[in-house]
C-alpha cells in the first residue's frame, strides 16, 4: 500500500449506507449491531499508545479517529473489532510461537521467520470473535510505517491470512461485505451499479482483443462478487494457462453455453484427473448444476475414448473442422493459421461467452492451444468487434528432421526412433501396407503415453517372442509424405532386421530410418544409424552406419553415402545431424515436431521389424518379473 491519504470517512460512511443483511441472517437480529461507533479523540488515541509503549501504524490511527471500533460482519471469523479501550498485546496465550519455530528449518524464508515471531509481538484488535484472532504486527512493518495485519482461524487449520495493513484489510472485508449480499435483489447501491458497468466494460473489451485491460476490472468485480464476472475470468485466465482446470459452476445450465463449457468440464475426469468420488460424483454434481445426466455421461465417453468433436455452428464451425482435418495428421502449424484466420468470425452465444473455450476440449485441436495461442486468441478481436489484430504466434514446427537431436518441450529428445516414410499415399493406407493383419487407425493418441501401450510379444497371443512389433503414430508430412513414427523403438539388430522399405512401397517411393542410441549397459553395441529405401516393392539401396563400420547395399546417391557425409572428427550428434539434414535435402523428409512431442496422432501397430530366426540360428527372450517379498 502506497503512503497517500485516505478518506476513512467517506469509505466507512459509503459502507455505512450499503450496509444490509446477509441473505441468511434474520433483518430483526442484526439492526441492533451497528458497524462503527464515533471516532476516539487524539487524546484518548494517545493514551493507547502510551498505556502500549507503541505509536500505532497510520491506516489504523486514522480509523479510530473516524470510528473506535467496527462491526466486521464475517459469516465465521472475526465479527468484532474493538476501539481504543480494547486492544492489548496479544501475548501468545495458545503457544503458538513454538509450533511454528520447529518449522523453520535451517534455511527459513523471510516471511516465515515473520510469521514464527508474530504471536509474542502483535497486537490484538478483536473483542468479539468464533476462535479467531486479529493481530497487527510491529514486527512486519513496510515503509510507510503499517503493520501487517494476520487473521487467524483457530478452528480452520489453516496458516493466517496476512494483510499488508490495516488498510488493506478492511478493504477486503468491505468487498466481502458485498459478495456475501450479490444474491440480494434489492442490494442495489452505487458500489453495484459501478462494478456491474465495469464488468459489461471488460466484457467489451475482451472481445475487442484488449484482454489484458478486461483483467483487473473483472478481478476487482469478482472480489465484489458481481454476477459475470468469475465466468468470463475464468475464461481469460484458462486460455492464458490452458492446460490448468477451471469450475464454470451453473454455467452448464444454460444451453447457450453448454456445448462449449460441459466438454471443458470433462476434460479433468476424462483425463484422470478427478479424485473426489469417482464419475459418480462429477456426474451427480453436473446433474445438480442442470444438466442432462446421461447426455453428461455420453459426453464422458466420447472424451475418454477420444472420439469427442468440438462443433460449434456457422463459419466458424467449418474452419474448426478444416483444421481437425489437418491437425489429425500432424500438420498443427496449418491447422493453428486456419483456426486463427477464423476467429473474427466466431460469435458469442450469450453475453457470459467471450472466447472459444470448447476448443480446449478436442482431442486433437485442444492441444494445439498453447499459452502463447491463448493470448493471440484473446489478443483477437471477434463477435462482431474490431480492433488491431495482434502479432501472429511463430510457426512451432522447423522443417526437415534436424529438431530429432534438440531437447524437447520436456527437456529430453527423441532418443532411439524409427520412421517410415511412403509417397503419394494418405495416411490411412499406412496400416494395410505395414500393419499387422487387422490393423486399424486408432483415436487420436496423447504420444508421450506410448510407451505404456507398447505390446510385449508374451502379453499378446499369436505373437512370436523374436517379432519386434512397433506401436506408430501416423501422420502426413509438410512435403505430402504419409509417416508412421515410433519414438521409443528397441533395439536395433542389423543381421535380424526385417525393414518394411519394400512392403511401404508398393505404389510409390518408401523411406525407412532407424536410430538405435548407444545403450548404457556393460558391452553395449555404439549408436547405429540405417537408412533403406525402396520404390514398386524393391529396395533400391540401404546403409547401417555403426560407430565407425558402415554396412551398405545397392546404388546409393552421392548426396547419402555416409562414407562422404560423416567425418572421423565428428561427435555422435553431430553423425546423427548431417544424416537427417541430407535426408531432407535429398528427399524432401521431415516430421511435425509439436504433433510428435505434444499432441495427439492416431495410431496402429505394425508387423515385426524382425525375421524370423533361420534354420540353425536359435532365439532367446528373457522376462524378468520383481516378486515383492
Amino acid at each position: 500500500m502506497s503512503g497517500e491519504a485516505f478518506n476513512w470517512h467517506g469509505f466507512l460512511g459509503r459502507w455505512r449506507e450499503e450496509w444490509v443483511p446477509r441473505a441468511d441472517r434474520d433483518e430483526d437480529g442484526e439492526q441492533a449491531l451497528p458497524l462503527g461507533r464515533p471516532g476516539a479523540d487524539e487524546t484518548a488515541i494517545a493514551a493507547a499508545e502510551e498505556r502500549l509503549g507503541r505509536r500505532l501504524p497510520p491506516s489504523y490511527r486514522e480509523f479510530l479517529a473516524v470510528s473506535n471500533g467496527w462491526h466486521v460482519d464475517e459469516t465465521a471469523g472475526v465479527y468484532q473489532l474493538g476501539g481504543v479501550g480494547d486492544i492489548d498485546w496479544f501475548g501468545d496465550p495458545q503457544g503458538m510461537t513454538p509450533l511454528y519455530e520447529q518449522d523453520l528449518g535451517d534455511e527459513p524464508r523471510e516471511e516465515d521467520v515473520l510469521l514464527a515471531g508474530m504471536w509474542r509481538r502483535a497486537l490484538r484488535l478483536e473483542t468479539d470473535s468464533d476462535m479467531s484472532n486479529a493481530l497487527l504486527d510491529p514486527g512486519d512493518s513496510d515503509q510507510h510505517g503499517e503493520w501487517a495485519l494476520y487473521v487467524f482461524k483457530g478452528w480452520s487449520g489453516e496458516y493466517p491470512r496476512r494483510y499488508p495493513s490495516f488498510r488493506a484489510y478492511m478493504e477486503a472485508k468491505y468487498r466481502a461485505f458485498h459478495a456475501d449480499r450479490t444474491e440480494r435483489p434489492d442490494f442495489v447501491n452505487a458500489t453495484t451499479r459501478a462494478q456491474d458497468a465495469h464488468v459489461e466494460q471488460a466484457r467489451l473489451l475482451a472481445l475487442r482483443g484488449r484482454y489484458e485491460e478486461a483483467l483487473p476490472l473483472l478481478e476487482e468485480a469478482r472480489s465484489f462478487g458481481r454476477p459475470r464476472s468469475a465466468a468470463l475470468l475464468d475464461q481469460l485466465r484458462h486460455l492464458l494457462a490452458p492446460h490448468s482446470h477451471r469450475d464454470y459452476g451453473h454455467l452448464v445450465a444454460d444451453p447457450r453455453y453448454l456445448p462449449e463449457i460441459l466438454p471443458v468440464e470433462a476434460m479433468a475426469p476424462a483425463g484422470g484427473r478427478w479424485r473426489l468420488g469417482g464419475d459418480d460424483r462429477w456426474l451427480r454434481m453436473m446433474t445438480a448444476r442442470g444438466a442432462d445426466r446421461k447426455a453428461t455421461e455420453t459426453l464422458l465417453g466420447t472424451m475418454r475414448d477420444g472420439t469427442y468433436r468440438y462443433a460449434p455452428p456457422g463459419p466458424w464451425g467449418r474452419a474448426v473442422a478444416e483444421a481437425r482435418e489437418s491437425a489429425r495428421w500432424g500438420a498443427t502449424d496449418a491447422a493453428w493459421r486456419v483456426l486463427r484466420d477464423a476467429l473474427p468470425v466466431w460469435e458469442a452465444p450469450g453475453s457470459v461467452l467471450i472466447a472459444p473455450i470448447g476448443l480446449l476440449a478436442d482431442p486433437v485441436l485442444g492441444p494445439l492451444i498453447t499459452p502463447d495461442r491463448g493470448r493471440e486468441i484473446l489478443a483477437t478481436p471477434r463477435a462482431g468487434e474490431t480492433g488491431p489484430a495482434p502479432e501472429p504466434v511463430p510457426d512451432f514446427d522447423p522443417p526437415g528432421l534436424g529438431w530429432l537431436t534438440e531437447p524437447a518441450v520436456n527437456g529430453q529428445r527423441v532418443d532411439g526412433y524409427r520412421c517410415v516414410w511412403v509417397e503419394g499415399v494418405d495416411p490411412d493406407r499406412l496400416p494395410a501396407l505395414i500393419g499387422e493383419e487387422g490393423a486399424e487407425l486408432s483415436g487420436p493418441v496423447e504420444l508421450r503415453m506410448l510407451p505404456w501401450r507398447g505390446p510385449k510379444p508374451h502379453e499378446r497371443e499369436g505373437v512370436q517372442p523374436w517379432e519386434d512389433r512397433a506401436v506408430v503414430a501416423a501422420g502426413r508430412t509438410a512435403e505430402a509424405w504419409a509417416f508412421a513414427f515410433d519414438g521409443h523403438s528397441r533395439r536395433f539388430v542389423s543381421e535380424r532386421l526385417a525393414s518394411p522399405a519394400a512392403a511401404a512401397s508398393s505404389s510409390g517411393r518408401a523411406v525407412v530410418v532407424w536410430r538405435d542410441p548407444e545403450r548404457s549397459s556393460p558391452g553395449a553395441r555404439p549408436t547405429a544409424f540405417h537408412l533403406s529405401v525402396a520404390e514398386q516393392g524393391e529396395e533400391l539401396y540401404a546403409f547401417t552406419v555403426r560407430g565407425t563400420e558402415i554396412e551398405r547395399s545397392g546404388a546409393i546417391p552421392e548426396a547419402l553415402d555416409p562414407a562422404r557425409l560423416l567425418r572421423p572428427e565428428d561427435t555422435e550428434p553431430d553423425r546423427e545431424r548431417r544424416l537427417l539434414e541430407a535426408l531432407h535435402a535429398e528427399l524432401g523428409l521431415s516430421l511435425p515436431r509439436f504433433a510428435l512431442t505434444q499432441g495427439r496422432l492416431c495410431t496402429f501397430i505394425t508387423r515385426s521389424w524382425t525375421r524370423a530366426p533361420r534354420e540353425g540360428e536359435s532365439f532367446a527372450y528373457l522376462r524378468f518379473v520383481r516378486h515383492r517379498p
